[in-house]
């Protein structure tokens, strides 16, 4: 999570906004950070809503395909990384009529009845090839018949302050009454960053050490001679256990993460595997949360299954900090 400057801490101060398949609140502590005031919230994990409820005193509303979009309070910002479904289009080019039966569609009825200023989503890279693409074309037409213009780009969180490989989409919409063509993604904050400047010591995360497998083979890296046209934004693979398959290679904390994810299988699974100070490990659930930028002040969830699988799912802060600096530096807001 990046420090706002004092100067812009209030910059959204005067707008509201609704946090919609929240999970743990990526969302709602990015746009808190600069002053915005979350009037609904809505997620249907148990698990994460617990999370939700400890870190921000409010016990999301359930599932949003049973809530209706009267009962949603007014709000500025609609926000969300909203799962992605398959869309069945064949064709149709129906746009809104196309996006029935998917959660876009509830996300769609909602801006339909309330026309918020911003529509700001988050979802995994491959949505804008889904489908040869034709997915991504019902989001975009379905909001500019809703009355938005729509620009969207996949970015990856290493750019952005997280040791993390972490590319995902990122999709904006705002209402056509409002003066946006000056907006465009930010390109990064230049800032190189390394998995062990977030590392915690291994003393404190035993548990996580991985004693049974042997690498196969592991590579002696010169860091200065060996990674200087390597850094940035990069994770960097030097060795494996078993066949190397995923969750089975090993990468070196002088380079980035790999992608933590919610699924997934092998030693590693869902952190990968590191070799720091000489000891083979996992990543602790700490650490996966200082790779979504959360501070350390953030009550993560006690079961570890848990908490590996809120992360995978989650959006990473300090990137969508980035976007609403770039939307308020251009006075779009």
């Amino acid at each position: 999570m990046i420090e706002v400057p004092k100067d812009r801490i209030s910059s959204l101060a005067k707008y509201t906004f609704i946090d919609l398949f929240a999970g743990i609140g990526g969302f709602r502590m990015a746009l808190e950070s600069f002053g915005a005031k979350c009037v609904f919230s809505s997620e249907w994990d148990k698990f994460a809503q617990e999370v939700y409820l400890s870190n921000f005193h409010e016990q999301p509303h359930g599932d949003i395909t049973q809530i209706n979009e009267c009962d949603i309070p007014k709000h500025d910002f609609l926000c969300g990384g909203f799962p992605c479904q398959a869309f069945s289009i064949s064709g149709k080019q129906k746009g809104f009529e196309d996006s029935r039966g998917t959660l876009f569609f509830d996300v769609a009825r909602i801006v339909r009845y309330h026309q918020p200023k911003l529509v700001f989503l988050e979802n995994v890279a491959n949505f804008a090839k889904h489908d040869n693409g034709r997915t991504l074309s019902v989001v975009l037409r379905t909001l500019d018949e809703l009355g938005y213009n729509v620009t969207y780009k996949v970015l990856n969180a290493g750019n952005y302050g997280v040791p993390q490989k972490r590319e995902r989409i990122y999709i904006l919409g705002f209402r056509k009454d409002i003066e946006s063509s000056s907006f465009s993604f930010p390109g990064g904050n230049g800032i190189n960053v390394s998995l062990k400047d977030i590392l915690m010591p291994n003393e404190e995360v035993t548990n996580f050490f991985i004693t049974k497998y042997t690498p196969t083979w592991l590579r002696d890296i010169n860091v200065e001679a060996d990674l200087f046209n390597m850094l940035p934004n990069k994770p960097i693979r030097i060795g494996t256990v078993n066949k190397g398959g995923q969750g089975e290679r090993i990468y070196h904390t002088s380079g980035h993460a790999i992608t933590l994810s919610a699924y997934g299988g092998g030693v590693g699974a869902k952190t990968g595997l590191y070799m720091v100070d000489g000891v083979l490990r996992k990543l602790a659930p700490r650490e996966c949360a200082r790779l979504m930028g959360l501070p350390d002040t953030f009550k993560i969830h006690p079961n570890k299954n848990q908490a590996y699988k809120q992360f995978g799912n989650g959006v990473v802060v300090n990137v969508l900090q980035h976007i609403l600096f770039s939307i308020i530096e251009r006075g779009i807001l």
